[in-house]
């Protein structure tokens, strides 16, 4: 609940120190000079019988009202909004997109158009993305080489947009599965909580994608992984289309790393089962997917705690991310933040003005004007 407290209460106990200043500092039948006190010539003024006494009494008032409002500033009152819940991830989660040559393979049917495997990746990839509110969310995307399009960020917006602008062949047209996972338990032991602040541009560009690929220097790093990251449940999606045909590490080496990191990876094979193709002896039927290399990614999947799912159509692979959408996350505390606002400058600014409004009546305007009217008027 909202509610209104004071950072130095205790000011408020000088309200009646002018009050007091006024009564122990009137002079007793003493033609001495006194200390001139503004506050007491009013105070004595409000109690005089004659035609000053309603003008003294406004000026008291006035005097009185400044003091409050001075001493209610000093105060410092602030406001306490209402309890606010901020974002606390369940999990860090990576996306892992295969934009090899072969996605471009039209499969897969969306809205009633055959569409490419990536179109299809896309749509429902971004529908999952939208329902991960409380998770850190990344997306690498990977073909010959792998390379980061969005680190761990809360911010699903900027990661949905950037996954829309992927295309077939940036990284390449074969598929590099082992550095794929290599990449990802990198940034994964890069990027402890708190959380990296949303980026609005990519890591890396498309010029950059070969600089991107592990070293063996820098996955040794993935030995040592600190106890905050270790306490975070950490998941990659990886959806392929292929085999390994690309990369310096292996899968196997790649699934070693992650399991050492604590990385759980969910992998998906895309493509459906057959297909007709019209030829020159007319209409025949293949196998898109026979370069699906599904022993290799079940393998990876039951290595590190994970699962493997078969998509052959966009129906199969909406219900993968759907079911892997109901996994549970860590429990963790909840992060409350009550927002505070500081009041004190409102009746600092009604003190201020109330006393130059006071101190503008004091000035002998009507003197002035008179004095000065007729040669205004003249000039």
């Amino acid at each position: 609940m909202s509610a209104l407290s004071w950072l130095y209460p205790w000011l408020l106990l000088l309200l009646p120190l002018p009050w007091f200043v006024w009564r122990f500092s009137t002079p007793i039948q003493q033609p001495e000079a006194v200390a001139h006190i503004p506050f007491t010539n009013d105070w004595g003024e409000a109690g005089m019988p004659s035609s000053r006494a309603g003008t003294g009494k406004l000026r008291l008032f006035l005097l009185s009202l400044i003091w409050l409002l001075l001493l209610l500033a000093a105060a410092r009152p602030e406001w306490h909004g209402d309890a606010v819940e901020l974002p606390v991830s369940g999990r860090d989660l990576v996306l892992a997109v295969d934009i090899s040559g072969s996605m471009q393979m039209k499969d897969f049917t969306l809205q009633g158009q055959q569409v490419d495997r990536l179109t299809a990746t896309k749509a429902v990839a971004d529908a999952f993305i939208q329902r991960r509110e409380g998770d850190r969310i990344g997306l690498i995307l990977f073909g010959s080489k792998a390379y980061v399009q969005t680190p761990l960020t809360f911010d699903r917006h900027t990661v949905r947009i950037l996954l829309d602008e992927s295309a077939i062949g940036l990284a390449g047209k074969s598929t590099a599965i082992g550095d794929t996972i290599g990449l990802t338990v990198k940034r994964l032991q890069q990027s402890a909580m708190p959380a990296i602040k949303p980026s609005t541009a990519h890591e890396l560009t498309r010029s950059d994608a070969a600089h991107t690929e592990p070293t063996a220097s820098e996955l040794s790093l993935s030995k040592q992984t600190d106890k905050q990251s270790a306490q975070l449940e950490r998941v990659l999606i990886l959806l392929t289309d292929g085999v390994n045909t690309a990369g310096d590490i292996s899968p196997q080496q790649g699934t070693d790393l992650a399991v050492k990191a604590g990385l759980k990876i969910y992998t998906i094979g895309i493509g459906a089962d057959s297909m007709n193709v019209s030829s020159f002896f007319g209409t025949r039927q293949i196998n898109p997917s026979a370069e699906l290399d599904e022993e290799g990614l079940t393998k990876i999947a039951e290595q590190t705690g994970g699962r493997y799912f078969r998509a052959r159509d966009t129906h199969e692979l909406n219900e993968i991310y759907k079911l892997i959408d109901r996994l549970e996350p860590v429990e963790r505390e909840r992060n409350m933040f009550r927002p505070l606002h500081a009041l004190f400058m409102w009746p600092l600014a009604t003190s201020l003005l109330l006393a130059m409004l006071l101190l503008a009546s004091t000035l002998p305007w009507k003197k002035y004007l008179t004095a000065n009217g007729g040669a205004l008027w003249k000039h």
